[in-house]
């Protein structure tokens, strides 16, 4: 058996050399999520994460594990393009073919080698398991725990890795009963001050600084526990990159947003990731409502505004899957009222270098 470990530069496209070494590195990791997670309602396709790797405001690397010159497994990583970065997000998947072998380990050997390389202060990774009764190992939060016994648990704590919060994953099934009913009930909550916005794909013109200032908040108003996730810097040319990076992606975002009409600003929004292919699930991505703002049951009428608005533009989708912090109980209640399932959970965990 020969193993080999190296860098592989990021395609131009799939169709590019390197393309077809990338396409087999995101299956593994879908192989890995599909058993991890118990669905395939998480996987996304190469052609879907390819113009994400190759976002400039998140640098990302991949370096893959080649058995007789095949992947058979991948190492992520991912930091900030500021000067100042010290964050960087990591990630490891072997093929299940292939684990117990030692792969992993030289995997992750690499991947933290590289973070320290580029200066990064800690290494951050989030990765799933299954619920069982057995032990379990809770984060300082109090909020969720993992098995003590989970193999992955396990290796991430023999390399000093520290559990700081455990998240919920949720699924949710398509259609949601009543939902017309459920929206006039929200609104009626919310009050007079707050009107409703749609749109599929790109941002608006006229919102895209109110997007910039969500975006920015988004990075410090999430809880994050003693992760220190850094705060993101949002500018409206950020917000225009981002909506061009996602035209070049299969995937298409529909998002909600809520506008104070005294001030006439947006002061939350929310956004799910819709795959082209309406027998995909979707992916609820940032659902987020101001500080200044809430108590108005805002949250509420976010989703199920935007669970309107899929119905309308992308009917079809057997479910939305959701990660929420287990401390997140406003957010989680919300979900749990519109029907939304646990079926695993997910640890972050942290490694000062």
């Amino acid at each position: 058996m020969t193993v080999t470990i190296d860098e592989l530069p990021i395609p131009e496209t799939l169709g590019a050399p390197g393309g077809e070494d990338f396409a087999r590195a995101i299956d593994v990791g879908n192989v890995v999520e599909a058993i991890t997670y118990g669905t395939t309602d998480l996987a996304y396709e190469p052609d879907e994460e390819l113009p994400y790797y190759r976002d400039p405001f998140h640098p990302q690397r991949m370096l893959v594990a080649r058995l007789n010159g095949t992947v058979v497994g991948a190492a992520h990583y991912e930091t900030q393009a500021e000067d100042d970065a010290d964050t960087a997000w990591i990630g490891v998947n072997v093929h299940p073919d292939h684990q117990g072998q030692g792969i992993g380990r030289a995997l992750a050997d690499a991947v933290e080698e590289l973070s320290r390389a580029e200066g990064r202060a800690k290494v951050v990774v989030y990765h799933g398991v299954q619920d069982s009764t057995g032990p379990q190992l809770h984060p300082p939060t109090g909020f969720g725990s993992v098995p003590a016994d989970d193999r992955s648990v396990r290796f991430l704590l023999a390399r000093d890795y520290r559990l700081e919060q455990v998240e919920r994953v949720s699924r949710l099934p398509l259609p949601v009963p009543d939902l017309a009913d459920r929206l006039l009930a929200a609104q009626a909550a919310s009050g007079p001050d707050y009107a409703l916005h749609y749109w599929y794909g790109a941002t608006p013109e006229r919102w895209r600084a109110d997007v910039a200032v969500l975006g920015n908040r988004m990075s410090t108003d999430a809880p994050s526990a003693g992760l220190e996730e850094p705060e993101e810097t949002w500018t409206i040319e950020r917000v225009i990159a981002a909506d061009e990076r996602d035209a070049a992606s299969p995937r298409t975002r529909t998002v909600a947003a809520v506008e104070h009409l005294p001030s006439g600003h947006l002061v939350g929004y929310t956004v799910l990731s819709v795959p082209r292919q309406p027998y995909r699930s979707a992916a609820q991505y940032a659902t987020l409502v101001l500080r200044e703002h809430r108590g108005h049951r805002l949250g509420m009428l976010l989703k199920v505004a935007n669970l309107a608005h899929l119905e309308r533009v992308a009917p079809g989708h057997p479910s939305v899957t959701t990660f929420n912090a287990e401390e997140n109980r406003h957010m989680l209640s919300v979900n749990e009222a519109l029907g939304f399932v646990p079926i695993a959970s997910e640890g972050a965990w942290r490694r000062d270098l």
